[in-house]
């Protein structure tokens, strides 16, 4: 079974990401997301939006309850 990625605009690209058009444009220009150019059109696969958030996701850290990391005055 093959699974077809939804080739997204850049306009449905910022909308996903909560950002303004320039951010995607610049993620393009810098080559910090991968794309795909249709003629003069640049297309960005569902599955690359996806990646780069799951790879600039910053996870928590989680403290023991045990340990104090309050400073001294």
């Amino acid at each position: 079974m093959v699974t077809v990625d939804r080739l997204l605009t850049v306009g449905q690209v910022a909308e996903r990401l909560g950002t303004g058009l320039r951010f995607p444009r610049r993620l393009i220009e810098e080559r910090r997301i991968a794309f795909v150019k249709v003629g003069r059109h640049v297309r960005i696969r569902e599955s690359a939006v996806d990646e780069y958030v799951s790879a600039h996701t910053v996870e928590p850290i989680v403290l023991r309850a045990t340990a104090s990391y309050r400073r001294a005055a």
